[in-house]
């Protein structure tokens, strides 16, 4: 759409000039101001001062790249078409003013993982989630600070006022989700919770060897039993301590007959045998090695650690919504919430061209649908949206390809889009 200069010089704006209009300034209340984002999540138990946080945003970043559609299920439960409704408008588009849904899925893994339960909580509804269905509009991960029967207290950002408020939701309108790894992750004596003890232990040693502490011991060529033999050695003490201090090179004398005995040499302990050893336990109990950490890992690798870690977690994280964002009769038109992993993400550039002439010779994928994950554009030729096997002469043996249904074929008239 082009504006004429008129119109481009009547309703133009710009951020610098407009905003120092003092009518702006005055009237208007933008709240609390921070130096820092408040709504992000910290981590606690010392988790942010370990390699943890980095497993934590490994896994993280891979879970939340999974795309999450609310869709529509044949009778079969075979997907059908994507359902416009605010839920998905949330899980694909914006979850919040804050947060794009890759970085909300990311924030409610790593709170997850950092507190063994999380809660998804609908913030802006279209109604009443206590009373009945209700269309998603916004959403936030809380954290559960208190379990009642049928209810949690859950304390959660609230976007009006800048501030982390406690709310008293009902456990049927708040979507759960359990860690999947709570006994390797958050158990008391788990195995990432023993790597941690010991990290930190490792870390006040280190802190402690590097205080820059002398550590000396000095030998009076007396006996100190009396009180005057005490202060003596207490004077020679601070003397000593005056010398070096006092020089500028560190450099103190002693009479002759003193001897001094320095004891911060290295201590050895076994904190490094038993951080390797745990470490290597904590990836094995995960299903993660350090090549996906580097990202040099081979396709063999990564399939294991998708399926065996990265699928529990979206797993848990989908069926919590599903169970708690649709209602009985949303699902029993067909609605549901589903996760979508890319396939191809991990094929080598070199078998992409035997995968394509695979999927579309057996007609399990169309040219266009190829294309599509590829990142091409669609070709114009009708064949393209076929599921025809382009290597036989249909004509010749009397089949007539038949067109793909589009996806806005597939809904029926009259039915729920939201549902939810």
């Amino acid at each position: 759409m082009e504006f004429s200069f008129t119109s481009r010089l009547k309703n133009a704006w710009n951020a610098f000039t407009n905003n120092r209009d003092p009518t702006v300034n005055n009237n208007v209340y933008v709240g609390s101001g921070y130096s820092y984002r408040p709504d992000r999540r910290r981590f606690t138990r010392g988790n942010e001062r370990s390699i943890i946080s980095a497993i934590y945003n490994r896994i993280a970043l891979d879970v939340a790249a999974i795309e999450i559609q609310h869709c529509k299920l044949d009778k079969d439960g075979r997907y059908i078409d994507t359902i416009k409704s605010g839920l998905n408008e949330c899980l694909n588009v914006s979850a919040n003013i804050d947060q794009t849904p890759r970085a909300f899925i990311q924030d409610v893994v790593v709170s997850m993982f950092d507190e063994g339960c999380v809660a998804i909580v609908p913030v802006d509804t279209s109604s009443d989630p206590r009373t009945g269905s209700f269309d998603i509009l916004s959403m936030r991960t809380g954290k559960i600070v208190d379990w009642y029967p049928a209810h949690v207290r859950v304390n959660v950002y609230n976007e009006r006022t800048g501030q982390k408020e406690d709310v008293l939701l009902p456990k049927s309108a708040v979507a759960i989700v359990e860690n999947p790894f709570y006994a390797v992750m958050n158990e008391p004596s788990s195995t990432l919770q023993r790597l941690i003890r010991k990290l930190n232990l490792l870390d006040a040693v280190d802190e402690q060897s590097s205080s820059g502490k002398l550590d000396l011991i000095i030998g009076l060529p007396y006996t100190i039993k009396s009180e005057a033999r005490k202060k003596q050695a207490e004077q020679r003490r601070q003397a000593i301590e005056e010398q070096l201090s006092g020089s500028k090179y560190g450099i103190a004398y002693t009479d002759a007959t003193e001897h001094i005995t320095q004891l911060n040499r290295p201590i050895e302990n076994n904190l490094m045998k038993q951080i390797e050893y745990l470490t290597s336990m904590l990836y094995s109990q995960l299903g993660i090695t350090q090549a996906v950490l580097d990202q040099t890992a081979d396709e063999k690798t990564m399939l294991n650690y998708t399926n065996g870690t990265i699928e529990p977690i979206i797993s848990a994280i989908v069926d919590a919504m599903k169970r708690t964002f649709l209602t009985k009769t949303a699902r029993t038109q067909g609605q549901s919430i589903k996760f979508f992993r890319d396939s191809f993400r991990l094929a080598p550039i070199n078998e992409v061209a035997e995968l394509a002439d695979k999927l579309t010779r057996n007609e399990i994928l169309t040219k266009n649908e190829f294309r599509q994950k590829l990142g091409f554009k669609p070709a114009d030729d009708p064949k393209a949206d076929m599921l025809i096997n382009s290597n036989i002469s249909q004509s010749a043996n009397g089949i007539q390809p038949q067109a793909a249904p589009s996806k806005d074929e597939t809904l029926e008239e009259g039915e729920s889009q939201n549902g939810v």
